[in-house]
């Protein structure tokens, strides 16, 4: 073997180690679940008397610390929502790693723009420009996920 096949064939392992490594963190490396007792997992809604909270049945969430928008939930409520929970604008539910498949991003999505499901403020600035957004169903389902909020001055919200 020649040192040219050597440097190739060095050069192969390495990117594919690269790419193996990148995929890894992505989709394992920094995520954790998140207990049902664990106060992440507590969820509220926003009304127009402020935070009501909700009370889940089967949560099932990840969180990272890597990132403010990599939690992620799934359960079902006990209680219907209050009526005066305060809707959320543009929702855009983010697509989680494969493993989390309690949550299809691609499948709320198309459920809150075709009206199946309804999207509500959990909680604003939940992290610095950062959102909680909850996506109900009518029959008790909800999914959850951070989402980067819109930073302009009728929010109050200046730079």
């Amino acid at each position: 073997m020649n040192k040219g096949k050597i440097a190739v064939a060095s050069l192969l392992l390495a990117t594919l180690a690269a790419g193996f490594g990148v995929w890894y963190a992505q989709e394992y490396g920094f995520y954790d679940r998140i207990d049902a007792a664990d106060p992440a997992a507590t969820v509220v809604v926003q009304t127009e008397t402020g935070p009501q909270p909700l009370t889940s049945i089967g949560f099932e969430g990840i969180d990272a610390d890597s990132s403010p928008i990599r939690w992620r939930a799934c359960f079902r409520l006990e209680d219907p929502l209050p009526d005066d929970a305060l809707p959320f604008e543009a929702p855009t539910p983010l697509i989680g790693p494969d493993w989390f498949d309690c949550f299809d991003a691609v499948r709320i999505g198309a459920d809150l723009e075709r009206g199946a499901a309804r999207a509500f403020l959990s909680q604003a600035e939940i992290r610095p420009d950062v959102d909680r957004v909850l996506a109900v169903y009518p029959d008790g389902r909800v999914y959850g996920w951070h989402q980067f909020n819109d930073k302009t001055p009728e929010r109050g919200v200046m730079d």
